[in-house]
């Protein structure tokens, strides 16, 4: 039988969180450490954000994918589209641009759910027998290609006027709420919608992407969002075509740098709790059982397709936040900041923490950034790219010696898996009634 905790296991896992936190905060208050050296650690946090969402898709669902950075990329520049020259332009023109996006966002929606209310329920049916008997010469693809291509297209009118509609009503609503707010109490409030939009809009596209992607499996799955993440570079390289804001292949500029210890912490904080909950939940073990045995998870009546989108568009979320941090951070975005390279980086680092650990993960952000920013400090000068060559063998080694990561799938205080409840069994009274011998008869 497991042995109770004595001492709750959220009571070390909040000194630690807490000692953290206070360190760095003062830390850079006191000035004890250098602006540079601070970035470096709310980068860290950053990276763990968009690792964790990772590992939610491949450690915890088993799907792998390449295309992560491509989220990232779509939450950098979706919250940036709407603080970029707030200092300076404070006006109605920022709020219409976002309730243009989360109009979309909802429009998106009302899409995908008039479209399955239309293939799942009797409207679906009427149309198949209304199209069979005006075409019942014809053969039954014919038939069904008409019936999809009908119903998407009243899907989509439905979700284009429901977002004019809702857009209108959000200016009005934003107007009023932010455009009477002076540029302090405005900020905050403005830098967390974008920042929720840039999570929101990397999730939205992850569940598109992953409906038809996801009937995919092991390495097909992985060149397939590789090819996404390949396409997301090369629209970042051309946006300008279309929102000249984005300035494409110059890099986008004037966005302005909220990103601070604070925002990230907390981002990372929200993120754990929201990953944890969900994988101890009665979801988050179907998600697993898919990665153990797809076949076996189908027989239990789990959906299979439907798990991993929500796996996909979780992970997808978690990176968008992660993006939107990190255009605050440094107040510059470029293509070149989403290539294919930067995109291997958080599956190394949940690879090298422990696939399915989120303790791991933690720590192997840490450590990730620590060190490619220790040895290029610590590297003679003009010998600084020789960390590339240093770290993949570092990598190999622990690869060799512990092939489960430095956690494999342990987690620390409360991130461990909550124990079932007690339970009082009822323990049969052997106590013999009085006035009862159990000595056998005289002979």
């Amino acid at each position: 039988m497991a042995r109770r905790r004595t001492i709750p296991s959220w009571i070390p896992t909040l000194l630690v969180a807490a000692a953290l936190f206070l360190a760095v905060f003062f830390a850079n208050k006191q000035e004890a450490i250098t602006v540079y050296w601070y970035q470096v650690i709310e980068l860290a946090g950053i990276t763990a954000i968009s690792a964790l969402g990772l590992n939610l898709i491949y450690g915890f669902n088993g799907q792998f994918s390449l295309g992560h950075i491509g989220f990232y990329a779509i939450g950098a520049y979706a919250s940036a589209l709407i603080t970029k020259d707030f200092n300076t332009k404070w006006s109605g023109g920022q709020v219409n641009a976002l309730s243009w996006m989360i109009a979309g966002q909802l429009g998106i929606l009302v899409i995908l759910f008039v479209a399955k209310w239309m293939r799942m329920g009797v409207v679906r049916d009427r149309i198949d027998r209304g199209l069979a008997d005006l075409l019942r010469k014809q053969e039954t693809w014919m038939i069904k290609t008409l019936v999809m291509l009908a119903m998407l297209a009243v899907a989509i009118a439905v979700g284009v006027f429901a977002t004019i509609v809702m857009q209108k009503g959000l200016l009005f609503l934003l107007s009023k709420a932010l455009l009477g707010l002076s540029e302090e109490t405005a900020k905050p409030i403005i830098f967390f919608i974008a920042l929720f939009n840039g999570g929101t809009m990397a999730a939205m596209v992850a569940y598109l992407v992953g409906l038809p992607l996801l009937r995919l499996g092991s390495d097909y799955l992985g060149i397939a969002t590789l090819g996404f993440a390949i396409m997301m570079y090369t629209a970042l390289q051309n946006s300008d075509m279309v929102i000249k804001t984005m300035k494409g292949a110059r890099g986008m500029v004037a966005i302005p740098r909220w990103t601070t210890w604070g925002w990230v912490f907390g981002a990372l904080v929200v993120s754990v709790i929201i990953i944890r909950n969900l994988v101890y939940s009665s979801q988050g073990r179907a998600v697993i059982s898919v990665r153990e045995d797809e076949i076996a998870a189908k027989t239990m009546g789990i959906d299979i397709a439907q798990h991993k989108a929500v796996a996909f568009a979780f992970g997808g979320f978690f990176a968008g936040i992660a993006g939107g941090l990190y255009a605050h951070l440094y107040g510059f975005l470029h293509p070149s900041q989403f290539g294919l390279v930067r995109g291997f980086d958080p599956l190394i680092i949940i690879v090298f923490g422990g696939l399915g650990s989120m303790t791991g993960t933690i720590l192997a952000s840490a450590l990730f950034i620590w060190l490619l920013e220790l040895m290029r400090v610590v590297l003679p000068q003009g010998f600084e790219d020789w960390r590339f060559v240093i770290y993949p063998i570092i990598l190999l080694l622990v690869m060799l010696l512990r092939q489960q990561g430095l956690m494999g799938t342990n987690e620390w205080g409360w991130l461990r898996a909550p124990l079932p409840p007690e339970r009082d069994i009822p323990v049969p009274d052997r106590t013999e009634p009085k006035g009862v011998s159990t000595e056998g008869e005289d002979a």
